[in-house]
């Protein structure tokens, strides 16, 4: 290595973003004194010219979300020097997915993401040209492929067991029971407001746990997502005894109005998954052929196929370029530390490293910041969150357009 490059790397491990060579260029496109981020995976953090990309903004990091604590709302604009333009607060958000911020599919005009008004949990449409607002009277979990609906899930009782997902300020008025009939997923019309509960904690455990025992265990869902098509949504049943003494998952899937319930995968160790096509689901699990790993799944058959374990062999979180021919994901952080974001090409079967990024101790638990890579419509770009920087979270991109071709 000639001085030029190992001063360029003695740069790099400075300020924990661990560069190499060939690797594609990376830029911060948010900075202090906020700190800033998006949250997760499988929500529309660009409008579709991959313009703008939206993000949120705090002054604390390192503690649990209040019932008093608010977010700024914003977008970044990528073709003018990555300029803030501000949209609005939230006091409904949490550290993982923040309040559910995403464009709504196929608008270059509005957004919408989740409040609070008293305890109830509502959520916002937001032109950003007219800054006009409409208020919903449920707040949103995911949205269907035509901006016709969405489905809702129960933040305050997601709270009370996995803080890093629920919202604090609201109430939970079915809090003493196991698995309650009027708590579950609800379907809303993002026209009209008009919502209705579709599946209840009480449908799913008429369908016993094959693998264990859950009495006693209180159960909520967690990780809603619609089909590509918007004919069926997955979503991950989960159950435990509380905060902090660990969880059990099995993933299910229903048809758009809560109807044809079927058990995907019940081990009770299903993680990240996303959507490849209407039948198709990429999952992390342990399942008998192959252990832990990634597996595709086919929804109708429940036949499941294990994707490359042999360099596909980390948890992460995971979305599709393409038409499915790339793979993004990234992974927690290894022993140094470093979370690694990486393209997969299911043609190849090649890996291409993107970065490690070093994520210091004191970003763990509930407030730990998961790099959560997220790509643009034209696919040349991916924003991720992290603070290998030594500032704090902020918004990274990356541009992979040399790589997907």
């Amino acid at each position: 290595m000639d001085r030029r490059s190992f001063l360029a790397a003695l740069a790099a491990a400075s300020t924990g973003n661990l560069r190499g060579e060939g690797l594609p260029p990376v830029r911060a496109i948010t900075k202090g004194p906020l700190f800033h981020w998006f949250g997760y995976y499988d929500k529309l953090q660009f409008d579709p010219t991959s313009r703008f990309a939206l993000g949120v903004g705090n002054d604390f990091q390192h503690r649990l979300v209040t019932a008093a604590d608010r977010l700024r709302i914003g977008m970044v604009d990528l073709e003018d020097g990555d300029k803030w333009i501000d949209l609005g607060e939230t006091k409904s958000w949490s550290w993982h997915q923040t309040c559910m911020l995403q464009w709504l599919p196929g608008s270059k005009d509005e957004v919408i993401w989740n409040d609070r008004e008293g305890s109830s949990f509502v959520s916002h449409v937001f032109n950003v040209r007219t800054r006009q607002k409409r208020t919903l009277p449920k707040a949103i979990y995911c949205l269907s492929p035509d901006a016709g609906w969405a489905l809702c899930n129960d933040f305050a009782r997601s709270a009370s067991m996995r803080p890093e997902t629920g919202y604090m300020g609201g109430v939970d008025p079915y809090s003493s029971e196991l698995a309650p009939a009027k708590s579950g997923i609800w379907r809303l019309d993002l026209k009209t407001g008009h919502h209705e509960l579709i599946l209840s904690l009480a449908d799913l455990v008429k369908i016993p746990w094959t693998e264990g025992d859950w009495t006693g265990m209180k159960q909520y869902i967690d990780h809603i997502l619609i089909a590509p098509d918007g004919k069926r949504f997955a979503f991950l049943q989960r159950w435990g005894k509380g905060i902090g003494t660990g969880f059990f998952t099995r993933m299910c899937t229903a048809d758009a109005h809560g109807q044809n319930l079927r058990v995907i995968e019940q081990s009770g160790k299903a993680s990240h998954y996303n959507w490849r096509d209407p039948e198709t689901i990429m999952l992390w699990t342990e399942h008998p052929s192959h252990g832990a790993t990634w597996y595709l799944i086919n929804d109708p058959k429940v036949k499941f196929e294990p994707l490359d374990a042999g360099i596909m062999n980390k948890n992460g979180h995971n979305s599709f370029l393409r038409g499915g021919r790339w793979i993004l994901s990234d992974t927690a952080p290894d022993q140094n530390r470093n979370q690694h974001e990486y393209l997969y090409n299911t043609r190849t079967r090649r890996k291409v490293e993107l970065g490690a990024f070093y994520s210091a101790p004191e970003y763990k638990g509930v407030w730990r910041c998961d790099t959560t890579p997220r790509s643009s419509p034209d696919g040349r770009k991916v924003v991720f969150d992290s603070p290998h920087d030594r500032v704090g979270r902020q918004m990274y991109l990356i541009d992979i357009a040399q790589v997907v071709g």
